[in-house]
């Protein structure tokens, strides 16, 4: 006779190698997920335009319904293509401005009469030279500032991943010292990246961390140094204040420093991060702009109301998750992205 126990024992297996089955089953239904690498993603200008699409497609809509009502007719097109400025965020006052330009353009010169064209040449101007300027000094001291959730650590991560590959030293410092997840995920990045880190418990004061990190900087010969600070509503005076500290306590042990302030800002947010620019500029003399999240969003136009209404250069845009998808800022290719594919038509003659 065979043991009590061999029957429940084979049905334990039989569920286990079903439930197995399933599992296998699901796996193989997921969607695959594209490689992270930049050459399986393909050309920037590609990747680019893909985080661009949302921004695009409003602007579309807009303008290829403006162009296939009057064609022809720029006095009845151009108030049109302002509206659709405005629907993507670029906000009235800049929208205003652009539209004029064009105007100005097409009344002027009959060359250029193709009003993507033109809008896409202004759009251009106005966002004028930005990307990010070459370490030429050592140690580069960039300060990084910018409300909760904007994507700041995660910012000062990829940037210590591009400064590496380009065969500088880094070091991050963890000055924001109010949540231990963020000395935490920016001790992570530092692992990932091979960067050094700085750091003190949570609780301790951030110029006093920032103070110890300007000293070992400058005893190890660093390169670059990215300095990580809370994540400050810009309407709380104390905290503000706090952060000024910091700058006086990097400038007093390194005169030349902080050679860059860079202010993290989410494309998501629409008009809240001209706000968030306005007020931060005026605090903390920002030298450049990183917005974030431009593929998740149809506000990417944003961009251009940072860039107008408070003048400060764009030096990097996030167009998604990889590492590599934190592109130094370049407005001709941004320009085209944005446009190129968004007004087809009047590339063909509708205006012309």
């Amino acid at each position: 006779m065979e043991p009590w126990w061999i029957v429940p024992l084979a049905a334990i297996a039989i569920a286990i190698l079903i439930g197995l089955g399933i599992l296998l089953r699901r796996r193989r239904a997921r969607p695959h997920r594209p490689a992270t690498s930049a050459a399986a993603r393909g050309p920037a200008a590609d990747r680019l335009r893909r985080g661009l699409l949302a921004t695009r497609e409003r602007l579309a809509e807009r303008l290829q319904a403006a162009l296939a009502r009057a064609p022809g007719d720029v006095a009845r097109v151009l108030p049109e293509v302002e509206e659709a400025l405005v629907s993507a965020d670029v906000g009235v006052r800049t929208s205003a401005e652009l539209v004029a330009r064009v105007r100005e353009r097409l009344a002027r010169d009959a060359d250029r009469s193709g009003v993507q064209r033109a809008l896409r040449e202004e759009i251009e101007v106005l966002l004028g030279d930005g990307g990010p300027p070459v370490p030429t000094e050592r140690p580069w001291v960039v300060v990084v500032l910018g409300v909760n959730g904007v994507g700041k650590t995660t910012t000062i991560g990829k940037l210590a991943a591009r400064h590496i590959a380009s065969g500088r030293k880094v070091m991050l410092v963890a000055a924001d010292t109010f949540r231990a997840a963020a000395i935490e995920q920016l001790a992570a990045w530092a692992e990932r990246t091979g960067a050094e880190l700085v750091r003190q418990g949570p609780g301790a004061t951030p110029s006093a961390v920032v103070f110890d990190a300007m000293k070992a900087a400058r005893a190890r010969g660093t390169d670059v140094v990215l300095v990580d600070t809370a994540g400050r509503l810009h309407t709380r005076t104390n905290l503000v204040e706090e952060l000024r500290k910091v700058v006086r306590v990097i400038t007093r042990e390194i005169p030349q420093a902080p050679q860059e302030c860079l202010l993290v800002l989410d494309a998501t947010t629409g008009q809240n991060a001209v706000a968030q620019a306005r007020t931060f500029a005026e605090a903390f003399g920002v030298t450049g702009i990183v917005l974030t999240k431009l593929d998740g969003t149809a506000r990417g136009g944003v961009i251009l109301a940072v860039r107008k209404e408070v003048g400060v250069p764009i030096r990097y845009v996030g167009i998604g998750e990889g590492v590599d998808d934190l592109r130094p800022f370049d407005a001709r290719e941004f320009a085209r992205a944005l446009l190129d594919e968004a007004t087809a038509p009047a590339e063909n003659g509708a205006l012309a």
